[in-house]
């Protein structure tokens, strides 16, 4: 059995050593490339989002790599992502492609879900294990969370942003080859070690810019035409609060506990989006709400073209700005953005903000 699974984010980094720890052959995929989206292109649905896209491309070259078994994510609710594993297997095989597919109800079960699902991959694996597996997993992708914290609030702060770039990009490998605690730690020392002797701009006075949307659009690089580079280049602080560990935490412990979650995100949006209408949408109007409150400069909202809740949170957008004056940039997805423009929008956006500082300044 050789296993593969989407290349989202830094998602790959625990789910390739839960694998290697179990001796389960893991095949990650290339990271997203033009590649990855042209082969995802040329199998699906016109109808599906570009995540999905991206997803199937990567499972094509995961297998022309050797893969035979697919872990993909499945469930209930209004988003389409829900039966995304079935609308997959069926392009996959109508193509020709001969696989497992192993999919994980995440909201069903949570984190007993999670347990079984990878029990399924791994075999025989004693459960007590497998959870001691799945506990350093959500370690390392803690750490590669604090590692992105860091990158955002460090490169406007830089010299020279692009060193921080380069080393957060080597952070993937090296934290996937950390397999004891100890292990871990040292590397994630070395790593901010790195970041700390980075010379600093003293003069550096950072505006805050918070990256809203639609989850995978928010966390995956490529697709997102690596935006928390490019803007901290420009001298911007980018918060975002979609990392896998807080996903982890809501999904798989607090719902599972029946505790209700992001309370206070929640209570932001209800004057305008009283009910969960599935995906980001509740979470991208709250946050921007609550982002203007703590002062922040503007905010980027990313989508897929054709995503039903954030395309309701885009509709909703304008009121909230007018509400609470912060400039908002929609920006909507799909394999047809070229660089140049989604560049261009960035850099008036940022003039934007920059204008209106020195308009309240000057008051």
């Amino acid at each position: 059995m050789k296993v593969t699974f989407p290349h989202a984010g830094q998602a790959w980094v625990p789910l390739s050593t839960v694998f290697a720890k179990a001796g389960v052959e893991c095949i990650v995929p290339p990271p997203c490339s033009k590649r990855t989206l042209s082969l995802g292109v040329k199998y699906s649905p016109e109808w599906v989002c570009l995540p999905f896209k991206l997803n199937l491309g990567n499972f094509i070259e995961a297998m022309e790599m050797g893969a035979d078994t697919l872990a993909y994510v499945s469930g209930p609710g209004l988003c389409r992502l829900g039966y995304y594993s079935k609308v997959a297997e069926q392009v996959l095989r109508d193509a020709g492609y001969e696989f497992r597919m192993v999919t994980f109800d995440w909201q069903e079960k949570q984190v007993l879900g999670l347990v079984e699902f990878l029990k399924t991959l791994l075999g025989d694996r004693p459960w007590h294990q497998i959870a001691g597996d799945i506990k350093f997993g959500l370690t390392q992708l803690a750490v590669m969370d604090e590692l992105e914290r860091q990158a955002h609030y460090l490169r406007p702060r830089a010299a020279n942003p692009t060193e921080i770039t380069q080393i957060l990009r080597s952070a993937g490998q090296r934290v996937s080859k950390a397999w004891t605690d100890s292990d871990l730690k040292r590397v994630k020392s070395q790593i901010l070690k790195e970041y700390e002797d980075v010379p600093k701009n003293p003069k550096a006075n950072p505006m805050r810019v918070g990256l809203l949307g639609e989850f995978f659009m928010v966390i995956e690089p490529f697709v997102n035409m690596d935006i928390e580079d490019l803007l901290g280049r420009m001298g911007v602080e980018v918060v975002r609060h979609a990392f896998f560990t807080n996903w982890a935490k809501t999904w798989l412990f607090l719902e599972a506990l029946g505790l209700s979650h992001d309370k206070k995100v929640k209570k932001a949006a209800a004057p305008y989006l009283s009910r969960d209408v599935s995906g980001d949408a509740i979470f991208t109007l709250g946050e921007t709400i609550l982002h203007q409150k703590d002062g922040f400069d503007g905010i980027v909202h990313l989508l897929p073209f054709t995503c039903m809740p954030e395309i309701i949170a885009q509709s909703i957008m304008p009121k909230v700005t007018k509400d609470y004056e912060i400039p908002v940039l929609s920006i909507v997805l799909d394999e047809q953005m070229g660089r140049a423009g989604f560049v261009t929008r960035i850099e008036a956006f940022v003039d934007l903000m920059q204008r209106k500082r020195r308009l309240k300044k000057a008051d």
